[in-house]
């Protein structure tokens, strides 16, 4: 059993910034990426930010030079620190991992429950 628990998602003001945290815990072995997707109403839902283990990152084009991705291996957690925002960054933010399990061999996707960012114009 895993989860992956997401916080510090909220409302804020154009050109404002929140911090988003995301934990994995349960019978895990190891963490190849983490990372963060968002969906905003009726759209699909769409990549953010991922990081690898060995801290290579990748962005969206999107929101490179604005949102930062970073990981604390030993607490198994992922943040993601947004500044500037905009409105268009509306979205709930879903926390993502690929990771195995202690008795498995197979890389599996997990998924957090969702944090809703709201940026007002």
């Amino acid at each position: 059993q895993v989860q992956l628990v997401e916080s510090g998602g909220g409302l804020v003001q154009a050109g404002g910034s929140l911090r988003l945290s995301c934990t994995a815990s349960g019978s895990i072995s190891s963490i190849k990426s983490m990372g963060w997707y968002r969906q905003a109403p009726g759209q699909r839902r769409e990549l953010v930010a991922v990081i690898s283990r060995d801290g290579s990152t990748n962005y969206a084009d999107s929101v490179k030079d604005r949102l930062t991705i970073s990981r604390d291996n030993a607490k198994n957690t992922v943040y993601l620190q947004m500044n500037s925002l905009k409105p268009e960054d509306t979205a709930v933010y879903y926390c993502n991992a690929v990771l195995r399990l202690n008795y498995l061999a197979v890389w599996s996707t997990y998924w957090g429950q969702g944090t809703q960012v709201t940026v007002s114009s």
